[in-house]
């Protein structure tokens, strides 16, 4: 995926059409107001056509949709899915009509690999929570946190700078999962502390991936293509920590400085909860070592990795019985009837529950907005964006405002539309374009894979509306964040003055 995300511009020309084409149609009224025509690079270009207005009223309604979820409760997938299929179909229909169905075909393949490598991405991520949550690792550390007495704004604090620190190693989506399970477990039932908490954990694993080739995809991708070396990545840790502070100290004054209620019964973890734990760190490893080591995609890491937990499955099915019947034997002689009431509850560990658990409404969200998206961009649309801000507006402005189009349109597809224009910039502005598109995607909840999950896996607490309230103080950390890097790494601005 990242390779092709990657390739030298005139090896995408599809997604830059040069040409204006209007719709072609069957309707003899469109006949007689446009006709098709052949861009020079073999695709059509229907950023002006009634198909493509209309392809882009159906996004915009779909999206209108997603950020009413809250009021109509109505699942997010749902909308993008059928928007999908629509403008999909009307692309379709207009290259049958131009005799070119083999164009849309490879387009529509290309886009629902690009969805493949990320879905089973996070599926694997999604699991191994599930599995870590089914073996008590999050109701421990909730058991541990309130033993230790920690305030909700201690709490706050804690679980934003873990997920800062922990992001630029096992990446955003993931740490922020992890987070928002620490979150939810402590102060269970308190959804404003909730929805505080996951916007923070957003943010805080949003800037943490910034800095780090392995802590997004735009990260990675712009790492792939030899823009930025690797060890050129940390000159946006300063920067990506102005970003989370801001927005953090802000919101924290908002917070009743109580302690959450106690925990009525001990929790104890499962067998084998600290080696899936383990297992969990071995898979990213994995997926990291795919990648810079063998130059393959990171999937091929994390699928490695759920192949570590099935195994590890079939051995505590395998031994059971027996761990059962030592226990069993321990606690009768300590006389400890609690735990041996608990230990009759004990079901096998079963990995494909845990996969079967995974948050589908967020990962066919993620099918919706990545095939709507990727639709668009076959339009032309991606291109004709880039075309022109690059061309009428200066690359700072640019860099700074494709941030802020990140928060709507998820920044994955701007870094794309970005590389695979190769505007001629300074590495200061590919260093910018970095930050912002990592960044840029927590003013809202529904433009980074971390906030869209967090939707899903903090239902009814955190939610669109609940994070747009804390945008304006996100986007001072965000405006902050750009200025630190103009001012510390002005130099790498020089090409450009």
């Amino acid at each position: 995926m990242l390779q092709r995300f990657c390739r030298p511009a005139g090896g995408c020309r599809r997604h830059r059409l040069p040409d204006r084409l209007a719709l072609l149609s069957c309707l003899p009224l469109l006949f007689l107001l446009a006709s098709p025509a052949l861009a020079a690079s073999g695709g059509l270009d229907l950023t002006t056509s009634f198909v493509g207005f209309l392809a882009v009223a159906i996004f915009v309604l779909a999206y209108a949709l997603v950020m009413a979820e809250e009021k109509l409760h109505m699942r997010k997938s749902k909308p993008v899915l059928v928007a999908a299929g629509i403008i999909w179909g009307l692309i379709g229909w207009v290259y049958v009509k131009a005799g070119m169905p083999s164009e849309s075909e490879h387009a529509f393949r290309e886009t629902l690999l690009e969805f493949s490598e990320l879905m089973l991405f996070l599926l694997v991520a999604m699991t191994y929570i599930n599995a870590m949550e089914e073996r008590n690792v999050f109701d421990a550390l909730r058991s541990w946190m309130v033993r230790k007495g920690f305030s909700y704004r201690m709490l706050f604090w804690l679980t934003g700078i873990l997920a800062f620190v922990i992001s630029p190693i096992a990446d955003n989506l993931t740490t922020a999962l992890l987070m928002c399970a620490v979150v939810t477990k402590v102060a269970e039932g308190d959804k404003r502390f909730i929805n505080l908490a996951c916007v923070n954990i957003v943010v805080a694993a949003n800037a943490g991936g910034a800095f780090s080739p392995f802590g997004d995809i735009t990260t990675l991708m712009v790492w792939q293509a030899g823009i930025v070396h690797f060890q050129e990545f940390f000159a946006l840790l300063v920067p990506s920590l102005v970003n989370f502070l801001i927005p953090a100290v802000v919101m924290s004054a908002f917070i009743q400085n109580r302690k959450p209620a106690g925990l009525e019964d001990d929790v104890w973890l499962k067998r084998g909860a600290r080696r899936i734990i383990v297992l969990f760190f071995l898979t990213v490893a994995t997926a990291v070592a795919c990648h810079t080591l063998l130059h393959l995609p990171p999937v091929l890491g994390m699928m490695t990795g759920l192949g570590y937990l099935q195994f590890f499955g079939y051995y505590l099915r395998q031994s059971l019985p027996r761990s059962l019947e030592r226990k069993r034997t321990r606690y009768t002689q300590r006389g400890d009837w609690k735990k041996l009431e608990q230990l009759g509850s004990v079901v096998p560990f079963d990995v494909f529950n845990r996969v079967a658990r995974a948050e589908w409404d967020t990962l066919l969200f993620f099918y919706g907005v990545v095939m709507c998206v990727g639709g668009l961009g076959f339009m032309g649309y991606l291109g004709l964006l880039s075309d022109m801000l690059y061309t009428q507006w200066h690359a700072t402005w640019a860099n700074i405002a494709l941030g802020v189009v990140s928060a709507v349109v998820d920044n994955i597809p701007v870094m794309f539309a970005v590389l695979t224009m190769e505007p001629d910039m300074s590495h200061g502005h590919w260093l910018l374009i970095t930050l912002t598109a990592g960044v840029g995607g927590s003013l809202l909840s529904v433009g980074s894979a971390a906030g869209v999950a967090l939707m899903g896996q903090a239902r009814g607490n955190y939610t669109f509306m609940g994070h747009l309230r804390w945008t304006p103080v996100i986007a001072l950390g965000y405006i902050a964040s750009v200025a630190t890097h103009l001012w510390l790494n002005g130099h790498s601005f020089a090409l450009h003055g």
